[in-house]
């Protein structure tokens, strides 16, 4: 491997020693994880943040639908404090009966 292919695999393979194996459950709405897991940087990796969690897709793209990185890193430094928005607690209303594979479009905000 040669310079930039070099490069990437040995993040990929930093990235996969630093995290933890998936937890049972999305850090946003507490159902099962499914098939599929996004990792979440809770402060944006453009605002400087480091931690990420695991999301259901759909859980990580109503999050980046609902608000920019920059609100995230200055308004919602934790996850906890993220379902007091209107929007995401009405997302984790309607979401909360569905499959752990459940997928459908994410709409942005207007």
């Amino acid at each position: 491997m040669r310079g930039r292919v070099r490069h990437k695999a040995a993040l990929a393979a930093l990235e996969s020693l630093s995290r933890e194996p998936a937890p049972a459950s999305c850090a946003l709405c507490g159902r099962p994880l499914g098939s599929r897991v996004e990792w979440h940087h809770v402060v944006p990796k453009s605002e400087g943040g480091r931690e990420t969690v695991p999301l259901h897709p759909i859980c990580h793209r109503a999050i980046h639908a609902s608000a920019s990185n920059a609100d995230l890193a200055r308004l919602y430094p934790t996850l906890d404090q993220l379902p007091e928005r209107e929007d995401i607690a009405r997302f984790l209303g309607w979401i909360a009966d569905k499959p752990p594979d459940f997928h459908a479009p994410t709409r942005r905000k207007r």
